[in-house]
């Protein structure tokens, strides 16, 4: 088992990784006995694990209330906040109640952002049961629900008070779902530690296999990188915050313009990432062999390295000008500098960006086949 304490001044929390762990929840969970609990799951997740979690949570003396929602980045959304705040004050819950969010990422930012406004902030646990929200979306407190006009435009900084990882939730993940993960991996490795991009390189076939020791070391890894970055800045004041964002402002263009849904989070943000390395070699600041690393290992993961063939270039800017690292109208982008090591770039003109989203605009085979 491996614990990851996320170290904020105000509220730290431990971060859990095992197989197993919904099997011994109530150990781990921090809730007394007669708790009030609202459980938030999916229509997905909920045949899967909903009686597990919540025969675990009796034993430990706490009845759960639930609510399932459908499935989908679609559905991620105001409407489906207020269904969870609708279920609450039908069920009667108080200021004291504790939230659980059981799914991905999109059940994780919809729980936590409906626990940061529920009479003003109640306590929430996270139970990710996908790749991508075990290895990031889990961690760092960042709640939101989407926009037509943008992606994770409203929403609140609010912690959990634990994350709990089973990692045997791995094992039924949808294989596309389980490579959209890895995107968010790769992510880590080439913005933040060459050694961990080193190692995807050596252990991707292991993690597609569903190697418990190589997906184990992988997500506290991924967790361990973002704790160091949460912690350093929990609210995205100074910036740092903004390199775990790399690939996104490209890859959230993707997700707003196509729909959401159409292209998963993890496959917007593979391309994304391929679009970032191309600006940053355009630039002069990344090399042509560690763009062609960056391809190769995303390839090998089965993730996209090319935008959608319906989107023009020009049609990435509308989405990218409202990014929320945007500041007095100019365009701000995370870039690598070198493999291991990002930073965040102004100045950089639109002519740029639109060469490096051209370079990446060619039929992608691997997305049509989905």
């Amino acid at each position: 088992m491996d614990k990851i304490t996320v170290r904020l001044e105000e509220h730290s929390y431990p971060v859990t990784i095992a197989a197993g762990l919904f099997n011994e929840l109530i150990s781990f969970v921090p809730l007394k006995p007669g708790a009030q609990v609202m459980l938030v799951t999916n229509l997905t997740i909920a045949p899967l694990y909903l009686e597990k979690i919540c025969t675990a949570l009796k034993r430990g003396g706490v009845h759960a209330d639930h609510i399932i929602l459908p499935d989908g980045e679609q559905h991620k959304s105001l409407a489906m906040l207020d269904r969870i705040f609708s279920s609450l004050l039908k069920k009667k819950h108080g200021r004291h109640t504790t939230l659980i969010a059981l799914g991905g990422g999109v059940i994780g930012d919809l729980t936590g952002f409906a626990a940061a406004c529920y009479q003003r902030g109640v306590r929430f646990i996270q139970l990710p049961t996908t790749l991508l929200a075990q290895a990031d979306a889990s961690v760092g407190g960042k709640t939101a629900v989407n926009h037509r006009l943008g992606k994770n435009m409203i929403g609140a900084f609010w912690q959990p008070v634990s994350v709990i990882i089973d990692l045997d939730c791995l094992k039924t993940l949808p294989v596309r779902e389980l490579v959209c993960g890895l995107a968010e991996a790769i992510k880590y490795g080439i913005a933040l530690d060459s050694n961990f991009f080193i190692w995807l390189e050596d252990n991707i076939d292991k993690l597609l296999l569903l190697d418990t020791a190589a997906l184990s070391y992988c997500v506290r890894r991924c967790c361990e990188l973002k704790a160091g970055i949460v912690a350093a800045d929990e609210r995205d004041c100074n910036g740092l915050r903004a390199l775990l964002n790399f690939g996104h402002t490209y890859g959230h263009a993707i997700e707003a313009e196509m729909g959401y849904g159409a292209w998963l989070h993890g496959e917007a943000v593979a391309a994304g990432m391929v679009m970032a390395a191309e600006t940053a070699r355009n630039i002069g600041q990344f090399s042509v062999r560690d763009v062609a690393r960056v391809r190769q290992l995303l390839l090998r993961a089965g993730l996209p390295v090319c935008g959608p063939r319906e989107m023009s270039p020009e049609s990435y800017l509308p989405h990218m000008m409202r990014d929320k690292k945007v500041s007095a109208g100019e365009l701000c982008v995370v870039l690598p500098v070198s493999m291991g090591h990002a930073e965040i770039c102004t100045g950089i003109s639109q002519n740029t960006v639109l060469a490096a989203i051209s370079a990446c605009l060619h039929h992608d085979a691997h997305h049509d086949a989905q």
